[in-house]
């Protein structure tokens, strides 16, 4: 079909097979005629939502390949399922309830969008694409701590959360058997989906920016580099991506491989999930970059090898504006979880030192010093850049401003974080504060690809930002 930007009210008629609803429900709903056929959405008060739409599929172990387009209108309703994951005892314990009431499933690349109910049918606006984080093995685009409404509504961009493979099913692959990087492809062909069809729904197809925290960062900085992913979006913006332990991870690679060997391909997925732990304690001797084991893989489709990532990465700099940091304490959240440090950080007299030290060590190894390399090659090779240090030290926490602190400053909302030990006793009117500002940072390097001067006024404590010249 033709795309058309006119979201409409659904007719009175309805489809084949679909449950009679009363006319008030109907009239809440939005259709959008896309390349893949008629969308049907739902109105939640000033936003809309398009909930769970498909953008590849795929068999296990398999590349995602395009879905076929569908000649009944797909009814958008029900959100994004969940890959496939193992127990997060540490995220849930952090973030209560993330992971409530989510479904999973192994064909889970399906995306969700979330637009302003009062687009007018001519109107296009910026695009965010949410990539979430989780250490390749945990998360989901449509998490309820991911909610973009509050993005969506106040700066009046098209939020895209993004669904992909994660673990033994999307990240594991020997290269042979079982192909690498899959969920790194199921973001590729998500992101190409976008690029083909946002403007179906008010979106404009060249201003998409990507952003992610964590994983999602970093999953974000080899799409820069992704064969295939050239003139898909304009601007990145990478949060606290781990880049300092994504170098030098062959020999791990094969220590995980041999470790568990080649998954079948009709086992149960609780067995391909077993293998997991296993491989993971198989890259335990690899130090900081054990605490990952999963990840993306050079010189395995769609990325170059490792050898020719800087050359890559310098190639596409002058094409995509770049928004790149992380907070101040990042791995004190990851020391909170772990009983032998926290035994370590009770030694009377000296436990505390030893904890400042060892979370400043860590943070500088894995995020600011080779998050400030990237920076700097990306301006070195002609591109836009921006930098970013989150300080916000929630009150009632012992994370300070630790790994994840940013995020109910963007997505989620009191009702997703409220109730968090991450928010600890902070007043949510202070949240709301200063998420408003950091909302309006983000969505204006949506739109621009700058940060304006005057744009962290009144942030001095929660966001510190250089506009250094390219």
């Amino acid at each position: 079909m033709t795309q058309d930007a006119h979201p409409s009210t659904a007719s009175t008629q309805t489809t084949p097979g679909e449950p009679v609803v009363d006319t008030d429900e109907r009239a809440a709903r939005r259709e959008y005629d896309t390349p893949s056929g008629r969308v049907v959405g739902r109105v939640d008060g000033d936003v809309v939502r398009v909930l769970g739409v498909p953008y590849a599929e795929a068999g296990r172990f398999e590349r995602p390949r395009p879905v076929a387009p569908w000649s009944s209108p797909l009814h958008a309703f029900d959100r994004a399922p969940a890959s496939p994951q193992l127990p997060a005892p540490g995220l849930e314990a952090l973030i209560e309830g993330a992971a409530a009431d989510m479904v999973d499933d192994e064909h889970c690349q399906r995306l969700s969008i979330t637009l302003p109910a009062d687009l007018a049918a001519d109107e296009r606006v910026a695009v965010m694409v949410w990539i979430h984080g989780g250490s390749y093995v945990s998360g989901a685009g449509d998490l309820r701590v991911y909610d973009p409404r509050a993005l969506v509504a106040e700066q009046r961009v098209v939020v895209v959360t993004v669904t992909y493979r994660l673990g033994m099913l999307g990240f594991f692959g020997d290269g042979g058997a079982v192909p690498a990087n899959l969920g790194l492809l199921d973001q590729l062909a998500a992101v190409r989906w976008v690029h083909d069809t946002i403007e179906a729904f008010g979106g404009d197809s060249t201003r998409i920016t990507l952003f992610g925290q964590s994983a999602g960062g970093d999953a974000i900085a080899h799409l820069m580099i992704s064969e295939g992913a050239r003139g898909l979006f304009a601007r990145a913006i990478v949060q606290s991506a781990p880049l300092g332990i994504v170098r030098g991870r062959t020999r791990m690679i094969a220590a995980m491989t041999e470790a568990v060997g080649t998954p079948r391909t009709d086992a149960p997925v609780d067995e391909v999930l077993a293998a997991q732990p296993v491989a993971e304690r198989a890259a335990k001797r690899f130090g900081l970059r054990g605490g990952m084991a999963f990840g993306v893989q050079y010189g395995r489709a769609p990325l170059p090898a490792e050898a020719d990532a800087d050359d890559a990465w310098r190639e596409v700099a002058p094409e995509i504006d770049l928004l790149i940091g992380s907070t101040t304490d990042e791995t004190a959240v990851f020391a909170e979880f772990s009983p032998p440090l926290q035994r370590l950080f009770a030694l009377p007299l000296v436990g505390r030192a030893i904890r400042r030290v060892m979370i400043d060590v860590t943070t500088k190894a894995v995020y600011h010093r080779a998050g400030r390399a990237f920076a700097d090659r990306h301006r070195a090779a002609g591109g836009r850049v921006t930098t970013f240090r989150f300080t916000w030290e929630p009150e009632g926490t012992s994370f300070g401003a630790a790994h994840i602190t940013e995020l109910p400053l963007l997505l989620g909302g009191r009702e997703a974080w409220g109730h968090t030990r991450l928010i600890g006793t902070t007043d949510w009117d202070d949240v709301e504060r200063r998420g408003r500002k950091v909302r309006q940072v983000w969505a204006d390097f949506a739109r621009t690809g700058t940060v304006a001067a005057d744009a962290t006024a009144g942030l001095a404590d929660t966001l510190v930002v250089d506009r250094r010249p390219s």
